[in-house]
């Protein structure tokens, strides 16, 4: 499996993934239930480096210095 999230994507969605989750304690309903799976997905995505929507549009933020640095 392709690494396809590196960098300041993966640090943007660390960072919208704790926004999300912070958000979600105080949120009541649907709002709260959004907020959680959001920053699960994001927070989810960062940590593997995987994307399915990035994989689907062909998108790659993952550099080619990156993958050198990471032995792949």
């Amino acid at each position: 499996m392709d690494k396809n999230v590196g960098g300041i994507d993966r640090r943007l969605r660390i960072l919208a993934g704790i926004a999300l989750l912070a958000y979600a304690l105080r949120a009541r309903g649907l709002g709260r239930v959004a907020a959680l799976i959001t920053g699960a997905d994001l927070l989810l995505t960062a940590a593997i480096q995987r994307c399915p929507a990035n994989a689907l549009f062909g998108i790659d933020t993952c550099g080619h210095a990156e993958r050198a640095e990471l032995g792949w």
